[in-house]
């Protein structure tokens, strides 16, 4: 199971909303099966629909 709060102590390169959809999106095609968002993301660009983004990014990538 990936977990948002996971990615964001893991990965401190992650700086604005478009950038973790990127590391949501390889984490998915590197395998995660799961993805659970317990958090918000905290960046100034984090967009009011940021969980169906998410999921998008996290799925879309499964798909490909």
């Amino acid at each position: 199971m990936l977990w948002l709060s996971e990615i964001l102590m893991q990965q401190h390169d992650v700086d604005s909303f478009k950038s973790l959809e990127k590391v949501v999106a390889v984490r998915a095609q590197a395998g995660e099966v799961f993805f659970q968002m317990d958090i918000r993301p905290p960046f100034a660009d984090t967009p009011l629909d940021w969980e169906v983004r998410l999921e998008a990014a996290f799925t879309g990538a499964k798909n490909r």
